[in-house]
């Protein structure tokens, strides 16, 4: 988040009034030394994208994701004539990820094997006879 334009006006105001130095200024309000020489350059704010457009169209993609719902990304980019990693950002440029292992179908393989583990253990406890 950038500091507002009337702030950033209030700073170099205030220093010229005052007559303080760079450094005064920053540790008065709390900012960096860097970050008023960057103002007194250019005191408006940067609001522009500077992304390079992507070399793939979107709805090519998206159309590409309802007829192959399972494809994996070097799949897509060799259809689409992309690279992989191009295929990367616009899938998260469009919010969709795809887990081929889900976390829970590994945890429902997993856990049966520990359980029945421990469920030995526990008996072979419980039938040992007991000194008393």
């Amino acid at each position: 988040m950038s500091w507002p334009i009337i702030f950033r006006q209030h700073v170099f105001k205030t220093k010229e009034e005052e007559g303080l130095t760079y450094q005064q200024t920053a540790d008065r309000f709390n900012i960096g030394i860097s970050t008023l020489f960057r103002w007194a350059r250019k005191i408006e704010p940067d609001t522009k994208n500077n992304h390079r457009p992507l070399k793939i169209s979107m709805t090519a993609l998206e159309e590409d994701i309802k007829r192959y719902p399972d494809a994996y990304q070097r799949e897509r980019a060799a259809r689409l004539g992309v690279s992989k990693h191009c295929i990367w950002n616009a899938l998260k440029k469009l919010g969709v990820t795809y887990k081929k292992n889900p976390s829970n179908t590994r945890k429902l393989t997993l856990l049966p094997e520990k359980n029945l583990q421990k469920e030995s253990s526990n008996t072979k406890k419980t039938n040992a006879p007991s000194s008393t």
